[in-house]
Protein backbone atom coordinates (compact mmCIF):
# COMPACT_ATOMS: atom_id res chain seq x y z
CA UNK A 1 0.00 0.00 0.00
CA UNK A 2 2.71 2.64 0.86
CA UNK A 3 4.31 1.94 -2.23
CA UNK A 4 1.46 2.33 -4.41
CA UNK A 5 0.36 5.85 -2.68
CA UNK A 6 3.88 7.29 -3.07
CA UNK A 7 3.71 6.30 -6.83
CA UNK A 8 0.58 7.76 -6.97
CA UNK A 9 1.87 11.58 -5.84
CA UNK A 10 4.80 11.22 -8.55
CA UNK A 11 7.80 11.80 -6.74
CA UNK A 12 9.97 12.96 -10.17
CA UNK A 13 7.18 15.14 -10.39
CA UNK A 14 6.81 16.97 -6.60
CA UNK A 15 9.98 19.59 -7.42
CA UNK A 16 8.02 20.81 -10.67
CA UNK A 17 5.79 22.56 -8.83
CA UNK A 18 7.53 22.83 -5.43
CA UNK A 19 10.01 24.77 -7.11
CA UNK A 20 8.01 27.43 -8.77
CA UNK A 21 6.71 28.36 -5.65
CA UNK A 22 10.03 28.72 -3.24
CA UNK A 23 11.77 30.35 -6.60
CA UNK A 24 9.14 32.99 -6.51
CA UNK A 25 8.49 33.56 -3.00
CA UNK A 26 12.24 33.66 -1.69
CA UNK A 27 13.33 36.18 -4.63
CA UNK A 28 10.81 38.45 -3.05
CA UNK A 29 11.18 38.08 0.28
CA UNK A 30 14.87 37.59 0.38
CA UNK A 31 15.13 35.17 3.59
CA UNK A 32 14.18 31.60 4.71
CA UNK A 33 10.82 32.10 7.30
CA UNK A 34 8.54 29.34 8.12
CA UNK A 35 6.01 30.57 5.29
CA UNK A 36 8.55 29.51 2.77
CA UNK A 37 9.18 26.15 4.46
CA UNK A 38 5.44 25.48 5.07
CA UNK A 39 4.36 26.86 1.59
CA UNK A 40 7.31 24.44 -0.50
CA UNK A 41 6.20 21.39 1.45
CA UNK A 42 2.88 22.15 0.73
CA UNK A 43 3.40 22.12 -3.34
CA UNK A 44 5.98 19.25 -2.88
CA UNK A 45 4.08 16.63 -1.60
CA UNK A 46 0.11 17.14 -0.52
CA UNK A 47 -0.06 19.38 -3.46
CA UNK A 48 0.96 16.49 -5.82
CA UNK A 49 -0.64 13.67 -3.87
CA UNK A 50 -3.95 15.30 -4.48
CA UNK A 51 -3.61 16.22 -8.44
CA UNK A 52 -2.11 12.64 -9.13
CA UNK A 53 -4.33 10.81 -6.68
CA UNK A 54 -7.55 11.78 -8.22
CA UNK A 55 -6.19 11.39 -11.34
CA UNK A 56 -5.63 7.69 -10.54
CA UNK A 57 -8.99 7.37 -8.96
CA UNK A 58 -10.71 8.70 -11.58
CA UNK A 59 -8.71 7.14 -14.88
CA UNK A 60 -8.40 3.88 -13.26
CA UNK A 61 -10.07 2.16 -16.17
CA UNK A 62 -8.28 3.93 -18.98
CA UNK A 63 -5.40 3.23 -16.96
CA UNK A 64 -5.72 -0.32 -17.15
CA UNK A 65 -5.13 -0.20 -21.18
CA UNK A 66 -1.88 2.17 -20.72
CA UNK A 67 0.85 -0.02 -20.24
CA UNK A 68 2.97 2.95 -18.86
CA UNK A 69 1.08 2.52 -15.64
CA UNK A 70 2.20 0.90 -12.53
CA UNK A 71 5.42 2.77 -12.36
CA UNK A 72 7.55 6.41 -11.74
CA UNK A 73 4.87 7.08 -14.31
CA UNK A 74 1.44 6.73 -12.77
CA UNK A 75 0.52 4.51 -10.44
CA UNK A 76 -2.37 1.75 -11.46
CA UNK A 77 -4.25 2.34 -8.32
CA UNK A 78 -6.27 -0.64 -7.17
CA UNK A 79 -9.96 0.13 -6.43
CA UNK A 80 -9.35 -0.73 -3.01
CA UNK A 81 -7.23 2.18 -2.10
CA UNK A 82 -9.45 4.52 -3.61
CA UNK A 83 -11.55 5.93 -0.84
CA UNK A 84 -8.44 6.12 1.17
CA UNK A 85 -6.50 8.40 -1.45
CA UNK A 86 -9.45 11.09 -1.78
CA UNK A 87 -10.04 10.79 1.78
CA UNK A 88 -5.91 11.34 1.99
CA UNK A 89 -5.69 13.99 -0.75
CA UNK A 90 -7.47 16.22 1.57
CA UNK A 91 -6.36 15.56 5.07
CA UNK A 92 -2.98 15.84 3.74
CA UNK A 93 -4.04 19.21 2.16
CA UNK A 94 -5.96 21.22 5.04
CA UNK A 95 -3.59 22.61 7.83
CA UNK A 96 -1.05 23.72 5.33
CA UNK A 97 -4.17 25.26 3.39
CA UNK A 98 -5.36 26.80 6.76
CA UNK A 99 -1.61 28.33 7.36
CA UNK A 100 -1.54 29.73 3.94
CA UNK A 101 -4.98 31.42 4.23
CA UNK A 102 -4.47 33.00 7.49
CA UNK A 103 -0.75 34.41 6.34
CA UNK A 104 -2.39 35.67 2.90
CA UNK A 105 -5.11 38.25 1.79
CA UNK A 106 -7.39 38.12 -0.92
CA UNK A 107 -5.19 38.05 -4.21
CA UNK A 108 -3.36 35.23 -2.98
CA UNK A 109 -6.44 33.56 -1.48
CA UNK A 110 -7.81 33.52 -5.14
CA UNK A 111 -4.50 32.38 -6.48
CA UNK A 112 -4.25 29.46 -4.15
CA UNK A 113 -8.23 28.68 -4.56
CA UNK A 114 -7.42 28.64 -8.76
CA UNK A 115 -4.57 26.55 -8.09
CA UNK A 116 -6.72 24.06 -5.57
CA UNK A 117 -9.86 23.95 -8.19
CA UNK A 118 -7.42 23.27 -11.24
CA UNK A 119 -5.78 20.40 -9.40
CA UNK A 120 -9.81 18.84 -8.92
CA UNK A 121 -11.20 19.86 -11.88
CA UNK A 122 -8.35 18.46 -14.23
CA UNK A 123 -9.73 14.94 -13.16
CA UNK A 124 -12.73 14.72 -10.79
CA UNK A 125 -16.17 13.53 -11.98
CA UNK A 126 -18.52 15.96 -13.21
CA UNK A 127 -15.85 18.31 -14.51
CA UNK A 128 -12.90 16.36 -16.35
CA UNK A 129 -11.20 18.85 -17.63
CA UNK A 130 -9.01 16.52 -18.89
CA UNK A 131 -11.56 15.63 -21.43
CA UNK A 132 -12.09 19.29 -23.30
CA UNK A 133 -9.35 19.82 -25.55
CA UNK A 134 -7.04 22.71 -24.98
CA UNK A 135 -8.67 23.41 -22.03
CA UNK A 136 -6.92 19.93 -20.95
CA UNK A 137 -3.53 21.60 -21.52
CA UNK A 138 -3.96 24.98 -20.17
CA UNK A 139 -5.62 23.37 -16.90
CA UNK A 140 -2.24 21.31 -16.51
CA UNK A 141 -0.58 24.05 -16.93
CA UNK A 142 -2.35 26.04 -14.25
CA UNK A 143 -0.99 23.21 -12.08
CA UNK A 144 2.73 24.17 -12.46
CA UNK A 145 2.45 27.88 -13.24
CA UNK A 146 -0.37 28.85 -10.04
CA UNK A 147 2.45 27.91 -7.42
CA UNK A 148 4.46 30.49 -8.68
CA UNK A 149 1.47 32.69 -9.33
CA UNK A 150 0.54 32.27 -6.13
CA UNK A 151 4.11 32.45 -4.45
CA UNK A 152 4.80 35.97 -6.18
CA UNK A 153 1.19 37.28 -4.44
CA UNK A 154 1.89 36.06 -1.03
CA UNK A 155 5.00 37.97 -0.84
CA UNK A 156 3.90 40.76 -2.23
CA UNK A 157 5.77 40.79 -5.28
CA UNK A 158 5.72 44.07 -7.76
CA UNK A 159 4.61 43.58 -11.08
CA UNK A 160 5.58 44.37 -14.58
CA UNK A 161 6.18 43.46 -18.07
CA UNK A 162 8.87 41.23 -17.56
CA UNK A 163 7.54 39.40 -14.85
CA UNK A 164 4.47 38.67 -17.04
CA UNK A 165 6.35 38.14 -19.56
CA UNK A 166 8.34 35.38 -17.77
CA UNK A 167 4.92 33.64 -15.99
CA UNK A 168 3.65 33.85 -20.00
CA UNK A 169 6.02 31.88 -21.36
CA UNK A 170 6.32 29.27 -17.81
CA UNK A 171 2.52 28.77 -19.06
CA UNK A 172 3.29 28.05 -22.20
CA UNK A 173 5.98 25.59 -21.19
CA UNK A 174 3.51 23.81 -19.41
CA UNK A 175 0.97 23.55 -21.95
CA UNK A 176 3.36 22.72 -24.73
CA UNK A 177 4.44 19.58 -21.77
CA UNK A 178 1.02 18.40 -21.68
CA UNK A 179 0.15 18.32 -24.72
CA UNK A 180 3.51 16.55 -25.67
CA UNK A 181 2.17 14.15 -23.01
CA UNK A 182 -1.26 13.52 -24.19
CA UNK A 183 0.42 12.37 -27.96
CA UNK A 184 1.97 8.83 -26.11
CA UNK A 185 -1.58 8.20 -24.57
CA UNK A 186 -3.42 8.70 -27.91
CA UNK A 187 -4.61 5.01 -28.23
CA UNK A 188 -4.85 4.13 -24.87
CA UNK A 189 -7.08 7.10 -24.08
CA UNK A 190 -9.19 6.43 -27.62
CA UNK A 191 -9.93 2.83 -26.00
CA UNK A 192 -10.53 4.07 -22.84
CA UNK A 193 -12.96 6.89 -24.35
CA UNK A 194 -11.48 9.66 -23.14
CA UNK A 195 -10.92 12.76 -25.14
CA UNK A 196 -7.62 14.92 -25.46
CA UNK A 197 -6.26 17.50 -27.13
CA UNK A 198 -4.19 14.76 -28.92
CA UNK A 199 -7.24 12.40 -29.33
CA UNK A 200 -8.86 15.05 -31.08
CA UNK A 201 -6.59 17.01 -33.23
CA UNK A 202 -4.34 14.27 -33.97
CA UNK A 203 -0.63 12.68 -32.42
CA UNK A 204 0.94 14.94 -35.39
CA UNK A 205 -0.39 18.13 -34.97
CA UNK A 206 -0.07 18.00 -31.26
CA UNK A 207 3.27 17.42 -31.46
CA UNK A 208 3.75 20.06 -33.91
CA UNK A 209 1.63 22.51 -31.49
CA UNK A 210 3.85 21.26 -28.45
CA UNK A 211 7.27 22.61 -30.65
CA UNK A 212 5.80 26.15 -31.91
CA UNK A 213 4.31 27.06 -28.17
CA UNK A 214 7.99 26.01 -26.52
CA UNK A 215 9.44 28.01 -28.88
CA UNK A 216 7.07 30.97 -28.32
CA UNK A 217 7.91 30.75 -24.89
CA UNK A 218 11.73 30.76 -25.64
CA UNK A 219 10.80 33.89 -27.53
CA UNK A 220 8.99 35.48 -24.57
CA UNK A 221 11.88 35.11 -22.34
CA UNK A 222 13.58 37.86 -24.45
CA UNK A 223 11.24 40.29 -22.96
CA UNK A 224 12.92 39.76 -19.14
CA UNK A 225 15.45 41.24 -17.42
CA UNK A 226 18.91 40.62 -18.43
CA UNK A 227 19.95 37.33 -17.61
CA UNK A 228 16.57 35.69 -18.32
CA UNK A 229 16.77 36.11 -21.74
CA UNK A 230 19.37 33.57 -21.66
CA UNK A 231 16.52 31.27 -20.26
CA UNK A 232 15.44 31.25 -23.83
CA UNK A 233 17.63 28.80 -24.61
CA UNK A 234 16.58 26.30 -22.30
CA UNK A 235 13.28 25.86 -24.59
CA UNK A 236 15.55 24.52 -27.23
CA UNK A 237 16.51 21.10 -25.35
CA UNK A 238 12.52 20.54 -24.72
CA UNK A 239 12.05 21.54 -29.27
CA UNK A 240 14.84 18.89 -30.35
CA UNK A 241 13.16 16.22 -28.17
CA UNK A 242 9.70 16.27 -29.38
CA UNK A 243 10.64 17.03 -32.66
CA UNK A 244 11.71 13.29 -33.64
CA UNK A 245 8.06 12.86 -33.21
CA UNK A 246 7.22 15.34 -36.01
CA UNK A 247 5.67 13.11 -38.51
CA UNK A 248 4.21 10.44 -35.79
CA UNK A 249 1.20 9.04 -36.76
CA UNK A 250 -1.79 8.31 -34.33
CA UNK A 251 -0.79 4.29 -34.33
CA UNK A 252 2.97 5.23 -33.62
CA UNK A 253 1.97 7.88 -30.87
CA UNK A 254 2.77 5.47 -27.95
CA UNK A 255 6.78 5.47 -29.08
CA UNK A 256 6.91 9.07 -27.49
CA UNK A 257 6.65 7.57 -24.17
CA UNK A 258 10.83 7.72 -24.95
CA UNK A 259 10.66 11.41 -25.89
CA UNK A 260 8.70 11.77 -22.12
CA UNK A 261 10.71 9.78 -20.19
CA UNK A 262 13.95 11.99 -21.25
CA UNK A 263 11.02 14.86 -20.73
CA UNK A 264 11.12 13.81 -17.18
CA UNK A 265 14.95 13.76 -16.53
CA UNK A 266 15.42 16.91 -18.72
CA UNK A 267 13.20 18.81 -16.15
CA UNK A 268 15.95 18.55 -13.48
CA UNK A 269 19.05 19.69 -16.07
CA UNK A 270 16.40 22.94 -17.03
CA UNK A 271 15.56 23.72 -13.35
CA UNK A 272 19.82 23.70 -11.79
CA UNK A 273 19.88 25.83 -15.59
CA UNK A 274 16.96 28.09 -14.08
CA UNK A 275 18.39 28.39 -10.77
CA UNK A 276 21.80 29.70 -11.88
CA UNK A 277 20.39 32.00 -13.97
CA UNK A 278 17.86 33.50 -10.73
CA UNK A 279 21.03 33.31 -8.78
CA UNK A 280 23.27 35.79 -11.30
CA UNK A 281 19.96 37.96 -11.32
CA UNK A 282 20.57 38.44 -7.74
CA UNK A 283 24.17 38.95 -7.93
CA UNK A 284 23.48 41.47 -10.70
CA UNK A 285 21.94 43.37 -8.18
CA UNK A 286 18.03 42.77 -8.94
Amino acid sequence: MIRALFLTSRPLSWVNTAFPFAAAYVLVVREVDVTLIVGTVFFLVPYNFAMYGINDVFDYQSDLRNPRKGGVEGALLDPRWHRLVLWLSGILALPFVVYLVIVGEWRSWIALAVSLFAVAAYSAGGLRFKERPVLDSLTSSTHFVSPAVYGLLLAGATWDGALVALLAAFFLWGAASHAFGAVQDVVADREGGIASIATVIGARRTVRLAVTLYLLAGILLLATEWPGPLAGLLALPYVFNALPWWRVTDATAPTANRGWRRFLWLNFATGFGVTMLLIAWVLLGN
